[in-house]
This record gives C-alpha cells, sequence and structure tokens, in this order.
C-alpha cells in the first residue's frame, strides 16, 4: 500500500459517516453463522466445505449494490477471506478498488478458558507473519477479541493489558489495532463491568506513544453515553459498536444512545438473509439493514470525528 492511499483510507476511517462490517466469523461461530443464513451442519462435511461455504456467503454480501463506500467504509475480514478473491483481485483490493471499502483483519487465535471472570487471547505465535500478509494485501489494520464475562478488575485488568500489549506489536508493524474486550450482554453485572473497563482502557491508552492511535470496538452499555470519555481521548482513532447478540433493532436503539460510536455489527448485519433468497430479495434486505445501522451510527454524531493527527 502506498503512503496516499494510506492517508486516504485513515481520512475515511477518522471522519467519515458510515459503517463498519463484521465478516469476521471463524472457528466455532461458522456453524452458527450458516445456520442463520439457512445452511444446516448436515450440508456440508468438514472445515474445507464449511469455508467454502461461509466465503461464498460473504462474497454474496460483499458484492451486493449496497455494500459499498456510501454507508460501509470498513470490514473486518477472516483470515480466509483476506487470502480469497472476488473478480480476480485479492478480497482487499476489491474492496478498496471497486466498493471503497478499507479492510481489517482479524489476528486472534480464540479465547483462554475462563479465569477471574474473563477470557484472555490464546497466544499469537504466528503474529509478525500474519502482519506482514495483510500490509503487503493493503489491510488498514486488525481486530483482536477478548471477553469479558463479569466485574472482575483483576481479570478486566489482564484482559485490557492484554490487548494494549499485542496493539504495540501490531502498530509497530503499520497497522492500526482494534482492541476489542467484549462484555457479554448477558453478564449479571454488565454495567459494572463495563465502568471497570473504561477505567482500565484510559489508564492503558495514557501509557501509548505520542502520535499513537488505536480503535476501539465495544459492547453497547448499560449506560448511554458511558465511553464518551473514550470517543473523545486523542489516541483514539474511532469507537465501534458491537451487537453482541442482539437483535437489530435493538442493538440499533441502543446505538442511538451513544454519541460517537458506530455500528460494527456481525449477526445484526446478516439477519433475514438467506441462502434461498433470489438476488432481488437478498439486495433489498441487506440495504435495509445496512440503512439502519447508518442511521443509528450517525444520529447522534457518529461522524463527527477528526483525523487523529488534529486530535493528538
Amino acid at each position: 500500500m502506498n503512503t496516499e492511499t494510506h492517508k486516504e483510507m485513515v481520512a475515511r476511517l477518522t471522519s467519515t459517516p458510515g459503517i463498519i462490517a463484521a465478516l469476521d466469523q471463524s472457528g466455532g461461530s461458522t456453524p452458527d453463522a450458516l445456520s442463520s443464513y439457512g445452511i444446516s451442519n448436515t450440508a456440508y462435511q468438514g472445515e474445507t466445505e464449511m469455508l467454502e461455504l461461509i466465503h461464498a456467503m460473504r462474497v454474496r454480501i460483499m458484492s451486493a449494490p449496497a455494500f459499498s463506500g456510501e454507508r460501509v467504509i470498513g470490514a473486518i475480514l477472516f483470515e480466509h477471506t483476506m487470502d480469497r478473491s472476488i473478480g480476480g483481485k485479492s478480497v482487499p483490493a476489491y474492496l478498496w478498488e471497486d466498493r471503497g471499502i478499507f479492510s481489517f483483519l482479524k489476528v486472534d487465535s480464540g479465547r483462554e478458558a475462563e479465569h477471574d471472570g474473563v477470557q484472555l487471547m490464546k497466544s499469537m505465535p504466528n503474529l509478525t507473519d500474519l502482519l506482514d500478509r495483510a500490509l503487503e494485501k493493503g489491510v488498514l489494520g486488525t481486530k483482536m477479541r477478548s471477553v469479558v464475562r463479569s466485574a472482575s478488575e483483576k481479570g478486566i485488568s489482564a484482559v485490557v493489558a492484554q490487548q494494549f500489549d499485542v496493539a504495540s506489536t501490531i502498530l509497530k508493524n503499520g497497522l492500526i489495532p482494534i482492541i476489542e474486550p467484549e462484555v457479554l450482554v448477558g453478564s449479571p453485572d454488565k454495567a459494572m463491568a463495563e465502568a471497570i473497563l473504561v477505567k482500565e482502557t484510559l489508564s492503558n491508552l495514557s501509557e501509548l506513544a505520542h502520535g499513537a492511535h488505536v480503535i476501539l470496538k465495544l459492547t453497547l452499555p448499560s449506560q448511554p453515553d458511558l465511553y464518551a470519555p473514550l470517543v473523545e481521548h486523542p489516541k483514539v482513532a474511532r469507537v465501534f459498536a458491537l451487537s453482541g447478540g442482539y437483535s437489530l433493532q435493538i442493538a440499533c436503539e441502543k446505538l442511538r444512545e451513544n454519541t460517537g460510536m458506530i455500528g460494527s455489527f456481525s449477526r445484526a448485519l446478516v439477519e433475514n438473509l438467506r441462502v434461498s433468497m433470489q438476488n432481488d430479495e437478498f439486495d433489498r434486505n441487506l440495504s435495509q439493514n445496512i440503512e439502519e445501522i447508518y442511521l443509528a451510527s450517525v444520529r447522534k454524531g457518529g461522524s463527527a470525528l477528526v483525523e487523529p493527527s488534529a486530535r493528538a
């Protein structure tokens, strides 16, 4: 990726109204994604067939008329998707050159067993190689997910510290990291966990090197605008909202309550999309989903951000 292209992508990331499509289901989440799409686990045998089917679903989404830079500014990809092609181009190149959409790559390898109320990320021994390949393909940044199950200060502190530690490596390799410590929507003390998460995140942001910027992807909070200090932080390029299992309607209602956050939904994005649909119906439903998330993202200032260089 040349310098001018990178600058253009960063400018769109930090200041353009739009949403981020989360198309990075992998491992254990892929069968559920296919099932929601209307493909049961009896329709395929083994991982290879499963990945072919999920790729076909993603291609159908990414090539739909509504999936363009007019409303969708970025997409989060699974490694298998990044390495595939559409129309003779690598997926990141197709998205940027043909659709005006920059790409992020999911880089985590899953999560450890629960400890102290959280699930830390597994080690990533191949991270440097993965980052090099992502840069070569024109990817703008990365995404990695941890899980917070309860309001454990010790556990949440460990999750955030690990996220920022890996983020420092990603930044040094020229990519922008999405830090995603997901508080589960079913957590019995969700609001308390989110308050601890904000405190720990602010502490770690203060330790980031001058001029460094990260993206945060967070669960829609129980207290509206809880993340305002993070949205306004000079080292935060943007704050994405994850749907976390909420329906599209509920996720958008909650998103509208939070100034400056933009939708980066997975399950909610593909709600009411089925493999059996004719293309017209499929494209219409996808367009409606994208439009609903977009309007919820911009209603209370989701686009009112400036480039990181102007905020540092």
